[in-house]
């Protein structure tokens, strides 16, 4: 049978006040791990960088989410990284945990049942444990190789029950050692993009020029074509430009804004100039081997939308800044 809640009535501005006053206290609680942080961070990640096996986070309940959470950012910024359960390590998970590898586990008490029953396995199976607890005179941290100090002022629940402020200091400290981790391994952008394939990043940092230019019906013109022509060739091909060339030979590009200028500077006679009275000469142009993020980088220092890929000046294809999208 549920229990009966009262429901308080308040105005919206209440609301808010509340939503204020838990920021405020999960702010001072990150904050004062800023003081907190002593050697045993920097002790902790020596010993990973120095391990040849991988981090294996645990923890139970909310702190074991707020470990799940750990794992990732390390495995995805360079550290190898995985969680378990402490409940299913003790029946037969703790196979997979080798010597080489680093034990990381969460408890706010320090005390949790499921996390400590572990510590006589991990003694006697070599592995260095890190501890991320609310106690550094816990059992948990006083037999952790290096202890991450988590305790917080208070929790945001005004009840004192709920994991708010302690989990959130918890999951700043993963964040920390993770990212020193990664700044120390010289971690990079192209590194974070092969274990990120399917987002935008991943693609733009993996991906050649070539696997997404154009290379048919190109909206190409000759130097001598008059701007009627250039028009038409202009809105046919849908890429905001066209590519004045001679047989192929890369000669300059007619973009939407040249036009516009084009027609400003000259509005009585625009129909009697060529493509050669409008073009830019020596347009930005990129190789196709070339990854795609170099071309977004190229794009965007020009303020352009397009780009021509040639080979020693002979056109080879267009890309848009549409094509470097997912």
């Amino acid at each position: 049978m549920q229990t009966a809640q009262c429901i308080q009535e308040v105005s919206k501005d209440a609301y808010l006040e509340r939503a204020r006053r838990v920021l405020r206290i999960e702010a001072t609680a990150v904050g004062t791990l800023i003081e907190q942080v002593d050697s045993d961070l920097a002790d902790a990640v020596d010993a990973i960088l120095a391990s040849r096996g991988r981090v294996i986070v645990c923890g139970m309940g909310k702190s074991g989410l707020i470990g799940n959470k750990i794992a990732a950012t390390l495995a995805s910024t360079g550290t190898p990284a995985f969680s378990v359960h402490p409940g299913e390590a003790s029946h037969g998970d703790l196979g997979m945990v080798r010597p080489e590898d680093i034990f990381l586990a969460l408890s706010n008490s320090g005390e949790t049942d499921e996390v400590i029953r572990l510590i006589p396995f991990l003694q006697d199976n070599g592995n260095r444990l890190i501890a991320i607890t609310g106690r550094p005179d816990s059992t948990l941290a006083r037999h952790a190789d290096f202890h991450l100090n988590a305790s917080v002022p208070e929790e945001a629940c005004p009840l004192q029950l709920a994991p708010t402020a302690s989990t959130t200091a918890a999951l700043a400290l993963g964040d920390a050692l993770a990212i020193v981790l990664m700044e120390v391994r010289g971690f990079r952008p192209e590194h974070f993009a092969r274990f990120h394939p399917g987002g935008n990043l991943g693609r733009r940092l993996l991906t050649r020029v070539g696997h997404v230019m154009h290379t048919e019906h190109l909206p190409i013109v000759c130097p001598e074509d008059p701007a009627a022509h250039v028009v038409q060739t202009i809105s046919a091909g849908r890429m905001g430009v066209a590519v004045v060339c001679t047989d192929r030979e890369l000669v300059g590009i007619i973009t939407d804004g040249d036009l516009r200028r084009a027609m400003e500077r000259h509005r009585r006679d625009f129909s009697e100039l060529s493509a050669s009275n409008m073009m830019t000469t020596n347009p930005a142009c990129i190789d196709r081997e070339a990854r795609l993020q170099e071309a977004v980088d190229l794009m965007t220092e020009r303020s352009i939308t397009s780009l021509v890929i040639a080979d020693d000046r002979r056109l080879i294809g267009l890309l848009h800044l549409f094509d470097c999208t997912v």
